[in-house]
């Protein structure tokens, strides 16, 4: 452990400029240095003790060869923009914050569904990659008394595991998979064009995991033949610069937003702040949630229908509609899709709400109880 790390006042720390509330959790350590994620050079780490990115920096041997760095947190879910085994091999504490978001995709899939005007009641779900996003949707659902089929390989256990041809001829179909381009299961393309022609007529398709799991030219090739099921992506291949043209034929088109709850990014960056105090032996004071998450409790809804009531919480036609209006503008796409995550307006959980709508249904006051809100 180099000697920087046993005085944490004598820290640096770059990290990341799109990482909420990285004053309260890290400024207590050292020095804090922002530079934007997409672009992090080698040269800006050449005196950091410890890198704090999210999923758009490739962590790798590129970047980190040659510099202090001892320790690189990422406050998102995912871990495939990080070579761990280098990590590993060259003694570099690493960590993710795995399930920090999880809730905050799973009310996006039915504020999506909202949108789309498609009635999730009755119908069955499919999810492929069942960790804690889709174990979260997995258990939700079975709360909510709907059916579901299950496809994680790595999961055989799951009692809704089912083939990948019949968890795709469900009725909705969501996928959380992790991008995973070798080893026994790899879900580069998992779902192509073979797989495709499994979505039912009618259904609808939700891709807010790693876009790369899609083929994404397989699945424009066939939206150009035909329509035949609505399709929602929030992940996208070659992120950032996604293809506009697969952008004007799908029903709900957002940009990698799907997790981007203020709860869920704040929930991030405090495990960070733990693992890296476990890690380092920092002996860091605990802190508690962010002040502005609390503050923003017992917000009111009101409507007629639960659907309503979902869209007023959450509205994704609103991120949709501004990712359109950005491919159609003069900024590159590749530019205004980072703009648009960095900008992104404050987007708070199902639970800081409540509604007091008087014509709602016993039955709607549950489900929308288990969802998160609070029906007085």
């Amino acid at each position: 452990m180099s000697k920087s790390l046993t005085n944490s006042a004598s820290l640096k720390i770059v990290a990341d400029e799109n990482i909420p509330a990285l004053e309260q959790y890290f400024g207590d350590l050292g020095t804090l240095v922002r530079y934007p994620g997409r672009t992090l050079a080698r040269e800006q780490l050449a005196d950091a003790d410890i890198l704090l990115v999210r999923s758009v920096t490739r962590v790798n041997q590129s970047l980190l060869e040659g510099t202090p760095v001892r320790f690189v947190g990422s406050c998102t879910i995912g871990t495939d923009h990080l070579d761990t085994n280098w990590l590993e091999r060259n003694g570099i504490y690493w960590s993710a914050a795995p399930g920090c978001n999880a809730n905050s995709v799973v009310e996006y899939v039915f504020c999506a569904l909202a949108a789309l005007g498609a009635d999730w009641r009755g119908r069955s779900f499919g999810i492929v990659g069942c960790g804690n996003v889709g174990g979260l949707l997995q258990k939700r659902l079975h709360n909510l008394g709907a059916t579901c089929a299950v496809y994680d390989p790595w999961l055989p256990e799951n009692p809704d595991y089912a083939p990948l041809e019949q968890v795709l001829s469900q009725d909705i179909v969501c996928l959380h998979a992790p991008l995973v381009k070798s080893g026994l299961y790899p879900s580069l393309h998992m779902i192509g064009a073979e797989q495709l022609v499994h979505i039912r007529d009618g259904a609808v398709l939700i891709s807010a995991g790693r876009g790369a799991v899609v083929d994404n030219r397989a699945l424009l090739q066939l939206l150009q033949k035909e329509r035949r099921f609505s399709t929602v992506l929030d992940v996208w291949e070659n992120e950032p610069g996604i293809d506009t043209e697969l952008l004007k034929l799908v029903d709900l088109g957002t940009p990698h937003i799907a997790g981007y709850s203020l709860d869920g990014k704040l929930a991030g960056t405090h495990m960070i702040r733990e693992a890296l105090s476990n890690a380092l032996d920092l002996s860091l004071p605990a802190l508690d949630k962010s002040a502005e998450c609390e503050a923003a409790q017992n917000r009111i809804v009101s409507g007629g229908a639960q659907t309503e009531l979902l869209l007023q919480m959450y509205d994704p036609r609103n991120d949709d509609c501004r990712l359109r209006e950005a491919a159609e503008g003069p900024e590159p796409m590749s530019k205004a899709f980072d703009r648009l995550r960095r900008e992104y307006p404050k987007r708070l959980e199902f639970s800081h709400y409540s509604s007091s709508a008087q014509n709602l249904s016993e039955s709607d006051k549950e489900q929308l109880a288990v969802l998160g809100l609070k029906c007085n």
